[in-house]
């Protein structure tokens, strides 16, 4: 097997096997606002329909 192949096997396989940007974000946003494990992955399961819930229910807190 070359270099090539390997780079290119291990590129695809992180890109299916791992979580998605939307996933990553809605986690990172609900424990920014929740600071709960719970709550954590439910976020990351609704992915990007958390992450447009939390842009449009923003506190001015987190604004910044």
């Amino acid at each position: 097997m070359t270099l090539l192949a390997v780079v290119s096997y291990t590129t695809d396989t992180v890109a299916h096997d791992g979580i998605g940007l939307g996933s990553a974000i809605a986690v990172v946003c609900s424990w920014q606002r929740n600071r709960s494990i719970f709550w954590a992955i439910v976020a990351g399961i609704f992915s990007w329909f958390y992450v447009l819930y939390f842009a449009l229910t923003r506190l001015p807190g987190e604004t910044k």
